[in-house]
């Protein structure tokens, strides 16, 4: 346990030194921002920059535009900037050759993977939480009397598919052992999820469905009931790609 958190505490300390941490915070803060800002004030925007003549009947702003804004962004975006800032939390080390003095003096290969994973766990979930607090607050300041009911299970499902992605992630990086290859592999993950979806009767299984359909969730459409297989899958995928990832580095060469 003392070289579990010593190893995560340095993985913290890079994060710092290489100012991923500091742009993660940064960006995913900006877009906490605008994701309110732009469902308060898009209607106006464009109501200005229209033509003479030409206009066009636009619903009064809610609540539940600000939360577009934050599901379309989290996913577009905020998942976009983890993966390509985890993509090669590996490839260092094995340029550099620092893993074979640690795992020389008795340190686990366990340890350093479970290690990496935290770390980048907790850049994900500082950096999650940290734009939808910012969100929840600006959409209660300029939409007060809006209502949600199923926020907690919506935000939710979208933080576990990010956890789902860093585990992904990981297994690329010992894989390929570089910062390449945990891109490709992110990629494929993510194609053959859509082509999940082309299979109705399976369609409740993915996972994707975890990122994909907040909003429904927000709205009371699609129950927590409905996403236990969703879930299931979330979880045996994680923990899957976390034994595989043990397992390989275990056997692979530093």
């Amino acid at each position: 346990m003392r070289a579990y958190l010593a190893f995560t505490k340095k993985e913290l300390t890079e994060y710092t030194r290489n100012f991923k941490l500091f742009l993660a915070i940064a960006l995913f803060a900006l877009l906490g921002i605008m994701n309110p800002l732009t469902a308060k004030f898009l209607p106006d925007l464009l109501g200005n920059f229209m033509p003479e003549g030409i206009t066009i009947l636009i619903a009064e702003p809610t609540n539940l535009d600000s939360w577009t804004q934050f599901f379309k962004n989290g996913t577009q975006i905020g998942l976009f900037i983890i993966v390509i800032l985890l993509s090669g939390m590996m490839a260092k080390e094995y340029e550099k050759g620092t893993l074979i003095n640690m795992v020389t003096k008795g340190l686990p290969r366990r340890t350093i993977l479970f290690s990496k994973f935290t770390g980048a766990l907790l850049l994900w979930t500082i950096s999650y939480w940290l734009c939808f607090f910012i969100t929840l607050g600006y959409t209660l300041y300029y939409f007060p009397e809006g209502t949600t009911e199923n926020l907690a299970l919506s935000v939710i499902s979208l933080y576990l598919f990010g956890v789902l992605l860093i585990a992904v992630l990981l297994l690329g990086a010992v894989l390929f052992k570089n910062a390449y290859g945990p891109l490709l592999l992110s990629g494929a993950f993510l194609m053959v999820l859509f082509l999940w979806n082309l299979f109705p009767e399976a369609s409740e299984w993915n996972p994707l469905m975890l990122a994909s359909r907040n909003m429904d969730m927000l709205q009371g459409t699609l129950l927590l009931e409905q996403l236990w297989n969703s879930l299931l899958t979330a979880g045996l995928m994680i923990g899957s790609a976390l034994f595989a990832a043990v397992k390989i580095f275990k056997k692979s060469g530093l």
